[in-house]
């Protein structure tokens, strides 16, 4: 019984994942951004198989993305670009989320904070406002797709 459960909350995440990968992905299109995976990717990152967990989580991942971009980009106007910057941005970005008592969000400040330093072409501020959008998309996709009831139902 236990395995067969737990099996179906499997196939509720994974449902709720892919509907939220797939609705960003058609929105950030429908928005013309540039590259549509990083709102897929944040919607991805951002789904919990408890709904109200993923709308608990949305501001502080939101505040933890613009700290993220914000972190990012002057990073890379202050530093030469290479791997020890990425470690260094992550390891900032990630730290700095638990000092502003956004540890559930960190891993997502740490994401955008890396994703900026290692592309970021000649003009950082743009790129990492670009990133910030696509984030929030994939963000705010999740949390409508948390506000659909379960999908599959549990038999008990």
């Amino acid at each position: 019984m236990i395995r067969s459960s737990l099996k179906v909350l499997d196939l509720q995440l994974a449902i709720r994942a892919a509907l939220a990968a797939g609705l960003s992905v058609a929105a950030a299109q429908l928005l013309s951004l540039p590259y549509p995976i990083y709102a897929m990717i944040s919607a991805v990152l951002v789904t919990d198989l408890v709904a109200a967990q993923s709308r608990k989580l949305a501001l502080p991942r939101l505040g933890a993305t613009v700290m993220g971009t914000v972190l990012g980009a002057t990073i890379n106007t202050a530093m030469p670009g290479g791997v020890w910057t990425v470690v260094l941005g992550v390891l900032a970005a990630m730290l700095l989320s638990d000092l502003l008592r956004l540890r559930h969000a960190a891993k997502v400040a740490g994401y955008i904070c890396g994703v900026v330093l290692i592309d970021h072409g000649d003009h950082p501020w743009f790129y990492a406002f670009m990133r910030m959008v696509e984030t929030v998309v994939g963000i705010t996709v999740a949390v409508v797709v948390s506000l659909l009831p379960k999908l599959v139902r549990l038999k008990t």
